[in-house]
């Protein structure tokens, strides 16, 4: 049976099914009077508890981040929300029954990208072979052409919350950096086509030791927390070459290396250095596009921003992961 649709659930809606608790929350009130909140989730989506109050909290007893549930309620509002805006809440009717986790795949309970992975693959083969400088295509090879990396890369989300936090997001992530990339590079005045392309295959490659798909969802290693998946796809690039006997010369290397450490594109952002070429320049922005974009596309289709029944052209609230309202337009172009 297919999971309930969490994205696509609206008030009064029935749900039942088995979930992931992604966490719990325990809170008081100023009055001292304490209650819980869950955020449920599955492939589709996620979703948070009305409050559990102290009651009910017996209901939840045990049952803590990472646990697998059998929960049934149904879809309100929160009561602070004004009349047609507000957070969808899962109100539940009965105490959740907790399952044994052993039973269940924890990628089962995370979003998933909708694309199919080895059309993807495909399509970054692609700009493989369009890479005709030895050294460029030896480079990027050192991990595209390693099936062992193919499969970690595949499974490794884009974030661990934001744009692409999905299992398969980071490759679609990438090939979308990697055509906006290829695109910027070809209209550009003696930007290196190549470079664009091996730079943006590349730029990404230390989320794969940064980020972990667990049984409670998607986080950081202990890694990644202390060094940053800028850093740490450098050394990996590093790590690389020394165990293929340093293929590239050492200019080749370093101007590979500035590419991975600029793509955020200033040192607020989480890199090291600035973008100093062309290409690198070409990458941040790419890389930020393809960021940017996703963010719009998933706040749009966000429910608590676009409720049913919503008439209005701007969003209900403010998008916490834009800081600001969005605008749906009310006719078509076409």
């Amino acid at each position: 049976m297919p999971p309930v649709n969490l994205r696509a659930a609206t008030l009064g809606d029935r749900l039942e099914g088995e979930f992931l608790v992604q966490a719990r929350a325990d809170k008081t009130t100023r009055t001292g009077k304490g209650f819980a909140v869950l955020t449920l989730a599955n492939a589709t989506g996620t979703i948070d508890t009305a409050p559990l109050w102290e009651e009910n909290l017996p209901w939840v007893e045990g049952i803590g981040r990472g646990a697998i549930v059998f929960a049934a309620g149904e879809v309100d509002r929160y009561q602070g929300a004004g009349e047609g805006s507000g957070k969808r809440q899962f109100k539940l009717m009965a105490p959740p029954r907790l399952l044994p986790r052993d039973q269940f795949h924890p990628e089962a309970f995370l979003p998933t990208i909708e694309v199919d992975p080895d059309r993807l693959w495909d399509k970054i083969d692609g700009f493989r072979a369009q890479i005709t400088a030895a050294p460029l295509r030896a480079a990027v090879d050192l991990f595209f052409g390693d099936d062992d990396f193919r499969l970690r890369f595949q499974r490794t989300p884009g974030a661990t919350n934001g744009h692409h936090a999905q299992v398969g997001g980071l490759l679609l992530h990438v090939w979308e950096v990697t055509r906006i990339a290829q695109a910027i590079a070809q209209t550009v005045r003696k930007a290196n086509q190549e470079l664009a392309i091996a730079g943006a295959l590349l730029h990404d490659i230390g989320k794969v030791e940064a980020y972990a798909v667990t049984p409670e969802g998607f986080d950081f290693t202990p890694v990644g927390r202390l060094l940053g998946h800028v850093t740490l796809g450098a050394l990996m690039f590093d790590r690389r070459l020394a165990e293929a006997g340093h293929p590239l010369g050492a200019a080749q290397r370093d101007e590979l290396l500035h590419m991975i450490l600029s793509h955020h594109g200033s040192l607020e952002f989480g890199s090291p250095v600035v973008p100093m070429t062309v290409e690198a320049e070409v990458v941040h922005w790419a890389d930020e596009a393809s960021a940017k974009a996703t963010d719009m596309l998933d706040e749009f289709a966000n429910p608590d921003l676009f409720p049913e029944g919503h008439a209005g052209e701007l969003s209900a609230g403010r998008s916490w992961r834009l800081k600001r309202h969005l605008w749906q337009r009310p006719a078509a172009w076409s």
